[in-house]
């Protein structure tokens, strides 16, 4: 395809509908954030400019400078070329309408834990008042962790990952919604350098591709940590961890919540004892489990 010059595409209608246009041609793979090459391009071009992505038709025909148009057409050919994802690109994702900070050293934020969040856990949560303490694995951005301390304002929220340079991450996004007081960093293997504390809700996104599934996936995931995403032959590495320590980190009535891809199946399989209710969320019924501490074996 022909790149135009800078002289042919003045407006941001030009550059989204020139960035549509390259996205449907090329090997694209859509799910870090937006569905489609349509709403990829309209992220890229209006979040680069620094404009809402709620107002576009606002500024479809503005004129943009010849400096712009030039950054937006090496934006646009990285994304092509280099199958980076579009946050990278642009040092930003956003999650049920909460921006993060992000780059290549924490994987785009993405959960569906996140849309239970923003119903305050019911029903398992009756009182979001009466929340007090929050423990938030795996945490990458923080952005979970975020968002449970907006859901629930009396918590204070332990936000655990092993990874120096994803807390790094975690800490600016803390910093820019002003939560250094309620949110504590910690660089810890799961639970290993947590202090003794009971929580009353712990939430776990952990890495949860199979190796097989992991040799197979598009190439916008390959540049993300891989430490995040792989977990082993059935993808359930952390997840097993996770189930044996948290009876001993859950108050008595706390709740427990993991996100695990598509590994129902094999998570009933190897904890057949155990009553697990299937979240309901935009992914299906088979993507977050939630359970309670006293259904947990101590």
């Amino acid at each position: 395809m022909a790149v135009p010059t800078v002289s042919e595409l003045g407006s941001i209608r030009d550059l989204i509908r020139f960035a549509v246009t390259r996205f449907s041609r090329a090997p694209l793979f859509f799910g870090h954030g937006q569905p489609d090459a349509f709403d990829e391009a309209c992220f890229l071009v209006l979040r680069h400019l620094r404009l809402p992505l709620d107002r576009t038709d606002f500024f479809l025909d503005a004129r943009l400078s010849h400096d712009e148009v030039q950054d937006l057409l090496g934006l646009i050919d990285r994304r092509v070329e280099q199958r980076l994802p579009a946050a990278y690109l642009i040092g930003e994702a956003w999650l049920q309408g909460y921006r993060f900070s992000v780059d290549a050293r924490v994987i785009v934020p993405r959960s569906f834990i996140a849309e239970l969040l923003k119903e305050d856990l019911a029903p398992w949560i009756a009182d979001a008042g009466a929340v007090t303490s929050i423990l938030d694995l795996c945490t990458g951005s923080a952005c979970l962790a975020i968002i449970a301390a907006d859901a629930f304002p009396n918590a204070r929220v332990d936000a655990v990952d092993l990874s120096a340079e994803a807390l790094q991450v975690a800490a600016q996004n803390v910093d820019e919604y002003g939560l250094q007081e309620r949110i504590r960093l910690h660089r810890s293997d799961l639970f290993a350098a947590l202090p003794s504390q009971r929580y009353d809700l712990i939430l776990c996104n952990p890495p949860y591709v199979t190796e097989l599934a992991m040799s197979r996936l598009p190439g916008e995931y390959l540049h993300e940590p891989a430490a995040a995403l792989v977990a082993g032959p059935d993808g359930l590495d952390i997840v097993r961890r996770v189930m044996a320590a948290a009876p001993q980190y859950l108050s008595p009535d706390g709740l427990l919540v993991v996100e695990v891809g598509d590994g129902r199946a094999e998570v009933e399989r190897q904890f057949p004892h155990l009553p697990f209710t299937w979240a309901s969320t935009s992914g299906g019924d088979d993507m977050v489990f939630v359970i309670g501490a006293q259904d947990l074996p101590s």
